[in-house]
């Protein structure tokens, strides 16, 4: 099995996807993105992690391999290649399937997100609470087809799913002590006062189990999107 991750800055990795994926056997390979990307064939990877980072999906004229990133999301989808988005990654799916990404108030630090009352029938089910790390300035509208499946105070938002293969998430599951601090260092300047900005204190030492909790829900989501892969 192989999973394949688009990247978008060095410092936003797979975090705890890493050692969850390797430890079932993925063979894990990735694309930096960067000026005429390559990408590896549909056909040949099993699962697709698309990446967040402090760019937006809007920057096309900036960053013009946005627009081959869109197409190839497009194209994965469409091939029925099982698709997580974090963050911009998330972004760049709704972007990809029509929706209309634009900027919003940030939401940074570990914050609450309520599952939505109406879930898919077979989708993926968040807790009724969950104390989520996020790290964003822009939301999407929820494109066609897709599932709302969860909701923030903050941003309405906050995760959806279309059919049972592509799930989309605002939030960071994937972060772990060694990222957070990642994005403070490269980041750091976002964190400016506001409603939903925590302080770096909180972001680098929060409550007891905060990123236990997030690497257990992730491994919960990813043993879901590969259901179908690991027997």
């Amino acid at each position: 099995m192989r999973a394949h991750y688009l990247q978008h800055v060095p410092f936003e990795g797979l975090g705890s996807m890493e050692p969850w994926l390797a430890a079932r056997g993925f063979t894990i390979s990735h694309t930096l993105l960067a000026p005429s990307p390559t990408f590896p064939a549909l056909s040949e990877i099993d699962l697709l992690l698309v990446m967040g980072g402090p760019m937006s999906v809007n920057d096309e004229e900036e960053e013009p391999w946005l627009r081959d990133e869109k197409r190839y999301i497009e194209q994965a989808i469409a091939a029925g290649v099982p698709l997580l988005g974090v963050c911009l990654g998330a972004q760049l799916i709704a972007a990809a399937l029509g929706a209309r990404v634009y900027p919003h108030q940030r939401e940074i630090g570990f914050w609450p997100i309520y599952a939505a009352a109406d879930p898919p029938p077979h989708g993926y089910r968040f807790p009724s609470e969950l104390t989520v790390f996020q790290w964003h300035g822009e939301t999407f509208d929820l494109p066609s087809g897709a599932t709302l499946l969860a909701s923030s105070p903050a941003c309405g938002h906050q995760a959806f799913q279309l059919g049972e293969r592509v799930i989309a998430l605002q939030f960071h599951l994937e972060t772990t002590p060694a990222s957070a601090e990642d994005l403070v260092n490269h980041c750091g300047d976002e964190l400016q006062p506001g409603p939903w900005v925590a302080t770096q204190e909180a972001i680098l030492n929060p409550e007891a189990g905060s990123f236990e909790q997030i690497s257990n829900e992730m491994a919960r989501l990813l043993t879901y999107l590969t259901r179908d892969l690991i027997r």
